[in-house]
């Protein structure tokens, strides 16, 4: 199959990859039913990267849900060191498997019910991605175009890039499409063997250095 956005299955492209090794999780990330604080009505998410800072406004209004998961992973560092494993031009950035399996295995099953759908996936707003109806985790991706097509399947978007999109669009891509479909990073083996097998096989990534929560 083509890497090319156009011909690639959009339910696939932004779908979660399945680890099979099962792991510890250790410290405050442990347990995702603990972390379910809701979030302020409204509140930045700043992303310290390799590349450098951008930042997302979130309305909790837009999809709560959504927006209280992604409050929570922030605020807590699960985010921290993630890997922007799949990155297709044109079309979007994805992140958000923790780069530690100890870390992202617990949150495998911490699914999360489905916001509708009010806000369109235009460029700079971020969605979490999904495996079917109620499945959302942890993955997010942010559009780098006008994806308002994926509204209809439900991805609902909860914020966008309000500073340093252009920093978003540099992130590194030349590793397309993730295995099988391109020669891009296995998402089963990075739940598995985790930012190890990334740095190791696909050292040109960006990265998140550091997330953290502002009003």
């Amino acid at each position: 199959m083509t890497i090319r956005p156009s011909a690639v299955t959009l339910a696939a492209v932004l779908t979660l990859g399945l680890a099979t090794t099962p792991l510890i999780a250790q410290g405050n990330l442990g347990n995702p039913a603990a972390l379910t604080e809701q979030a302020p009505a409204t509140y930045k998410a700043r992303f310290d990267t390799s590349k450098g800072v951008f930042v997302i406004d979130v309305r909790r209004e837009w999809a709560p849900v959504g927006a209280d998961r992604f409050y929570n992973l922030v605020k807590n560092g699960f985010y921290d060191e993630n890997r922007f494993f799949r990155v297709i031009s044109g079309f979007m950035v994805q992140f958000g498997v923790n780069g530690n399996p100890q870390v992202s295995t617990p949150w495998k099953n911490a699914q999360i019910k489905d916001d509708p759908v009010k806000q369109s996936n235009k460029r700079g707003f971020i969605t979490f991605a999904t495996s079917g109806p109620n499945s959302r985790t942890t993955q997010v991706f942010i559009n780098f175009g006008d994806n308002s097509r994926l509204d209809g399947m439900g991805f609902a978007a909860f914020g966008q890039v309000s500073t340093g999109m252009n920093v978003v669009d540099q992130l590194y891509g030349d590793y397309g499409e993730g295995a099988p479909q391109g020669r891009g990073p296995n998402q089963g083996r990075i739940q598995g063997e985790g930012n190890a097998y990334l740095t190791r096989d696909f050292p040109n990534l960006d990265f998140v250095r550091k997330a953290t929560i502002s009003q």
